[in-house]
């Protein structure tokens, strides 16, 4: 059994949602159970979702093909559709999941699995997020909006994919990571080898984050029958961190010498690397607040690395 504290035990937390937070204290009634349905209150969903586009989009205008401020404006417009698109996400994953949610510990009293948000109105909530999406995906170019409208697919079945394959967390990679490809193409125009490395590269490092995040709900996974790396794993989850993420840098390595980056990218991606290394050195999977602790860490991973190829692409 774990005997770590969970997320629902922690201190300021009611399940896995932070409580009186922000929403609660600021936002009104009515509007709460909305708000923390696209977990705003959360945001660590929406930086890894992101910063695959923002990775992208500078390793793409390493030929200067962007002034400053259309660079700007696309980091900015991917930053909402990321907001905004994340939250799409959420909810689908939530409607699938609302009767499996109510029966976990860590997610019971999420809006729709507590009954503070129906289906209905989580159908229509789910339609305003899309509209808000298509209207910033339509500000890109053709070849972006056809993409991104392929990205829906992949949102869609990903809440299937814990109930038929002990890999779910594949199929996360292959969702999170699509904006490696929307944002090369934002800029180019075309899909070239350096964005298609790059979300493979993507891809394994969900699979390493998202192993980690899985092992705060293993116990109740096996109790309510759906399936995860982290039960498919089990005590070798450390070894296969080791292969994921070093796979992870291996791939970004090889995306800046296609795109040609300056050398000073490489000592920062030394340090992202390291940032990996140190999570698959620490963790502890029968800690549910250890795990949780290291999936946000992953936030200073993405920095790190759009540090990176900021630097080798701007000299």
């Amino acid at each position: 059994m774990n005997s770590a504290p969970t997320p629902s035990d922690a201190p300021g937390m009611i399940g896995d949602m932070p409580a009186d937070g922000w929403i609660d204290r600021y936002v009104p009634s009515a509007l709460r159970p909305y708000l923390k349905l696209m977990r705003l209150d959360r945001p660590i969903g929406t930086w890894l979702l992101l910063f695959p586009c923002w990775w992208s989009i500078t390793l793409a205008n390493a030929d200067g093909t962007l002034s400053v401020w259309r660079w700007l404006y696309l980091m900015v417009l991917f930053g909402i559709g990321a907001l905004v698109m994340r939250g799409a996400g959420c909810t689908v994953n939530d409607l699938f999941d609302r009767d499996i949610d109510a029966r976990v510990a860590r997610t019971a009293m999420r809006p729709l699995a507590c009954g503070a948000v129906s289906v209905r109105q989580a159908l229509w909530f789910l339609a305003l997020q899309l509209l808000i999406g298509l209207a910033v995906l339509v500000q890109l170019n053709k070849q972006t909006v056809v993409l991104g409208a392929c990205s829906l697919l992949l949102v869609g079945v990903y809440p299937l994919m814990k109930r038929l394959t002990h890999w779910p967390q594949a199929w996360l990679g292959l969702t999170f990571n699509w904006g490696a490809l929307l944002g090369w193409v934002a800029v180019q125009g075309r899909i070239d080898w350096p964005p298609v490395v790059l979300y493979v590269a993507g891809l394994f490092w969900t699979l390493g984050y998202d192993t980690i995040y899985a092992h705060q709900d293993k116990d109740d996974d096996v109790q309510v029958g759906v399936k995860s790396t982290a039960l498919a794993l089990g005590e070798r989850t450390q070894l296969f961190l080791w292969l994921f993420y070093g796979l992870t840098i291996g791939l970004m390595v090889l995306t800046g010498v296609l795109v040609g980056l300056h050398w000073l990218a490489w000592p920062l991606l030394v340090l992202a690397g390291a940032h990996l290394a140190w999570q698959a050195v620490v963790v502890r999977i029968d800690d549910s607040a250890h795990c949780l602790y290291l999936f946000r860490s992953n936030r200073l991973f993405g920095w790190l690395v759009l540090a990176a190829f900021a630097a080798g692409a701007m000299l």
